[in-house]
């Protein structure tokens, strides 16, 4: 898989592409990274790639014929890449939108700056994606979370492929819940003890004490989650119970 970037500060991502299990896995040649200068597409000595919006109004715009030029030109060589804007009006990034982008042979993410993009470079692409309701400087720090959420995903870069399917959101053994609790040792510490049934060495009952712990903690933190998940018919009996009674605590103020 190639990753891509295109930004007025392409410098910003070497740390992160470089650390952990990314760095690892680029390094292993799982995937690669580039990151392209937007100004690298100006044509102008000043460089510039915003300027005022049309009708008035606070800010700048990123201009559209840098940004179109490049997605242009970047496309020209290798496979043409799937091309991913981060916006507030884009599909809100999950777990599922990583799994679908991670099979993916090439992105390239172009990252938004100032006062926002000039509406017509959005044609060049192929999806917006928003990470979260709140405002960031650039879409640069987006695009390294959307790249590790990928990239952890791809066969080989976590060592045990096991580890991505028991992860919360996660399609695999979870069914969408989050994460059961875990723990390690001291086995005791300051009067907190580790659950007896993980020191007990019975799978059976580890998995099915995970299983449970995973379908509570989902009911009392991420209730939105619960619909989407796939239960047992049992499980959705206990899930009601679950919601039934955090909801009541809630309204109660207890």
């Amino acid at each position: 898989m190639l990753i891509e970037a295109l930004s007025v500060f392409p410098d910003m991502f070497e740390t992160v592409i470089s650390t952990s299990i990314v760095g690892r896995a680029r390094r292993a040649g799982i995937f690669d990274f580039r990151a392209h200068d937007l100004r690298d597409w100006t044509h102008d000595r000043h460089r510039s790639v915003d300027d005022e919006p049309y009708g008035g109004g606070q800010g700048m715009l990123m201009k559209a014929e840098p940004l179109i030029e490049a997605i242009e030109s970047i496309g020209a060589h290798g496979p043409r890449p799937h091309v991913v804007f981060f916006t507030p009006c884009g599909e809100r990034f999950s777990q599922h939108g990583a799994e679908r982008l991670a099979a993916r042979e090439r992105i390239l993410f172009v990252c938004g700056r100032y006062e926002g993009i000039d509406e017509r470079a959005l044609a060049w692409g192929d999806e917006c994606i928003s990470i979260g309701d709140y405002v960031l400087t650039g879409g640069e720090l987006a695009a390294m979370v959307v790249t590790d959420a990928i990239v952890r995903l791809l066969p080989g870069a976590l060592g045990d492929e096991q580890s991505a399917r028991e992860e919360s959101f996660s399609a695999g053994r979870l069914g969408g819940l989050l994460e059961y609790p875990q723990y390690t040792r001291p086995a005791s510490f300051r009067g907190m003890d580790v659950p007896d049934v993980l020191l007990s060495g019975d799978h059976a009952r580890v998995a099915a004490w995970r299983r449970a712990s995973a379908l509570e903690r989902t009911c009392r933190c991420r209730p939105d989650l619960v619909d989407g998940a796939d239960l047992t018919d049992q499980e959705r009996t206990r899930a009601n119970e679950l919601l039934a009674c955090y909801h009541v605590t809630c309204e109660n103020g207890r």
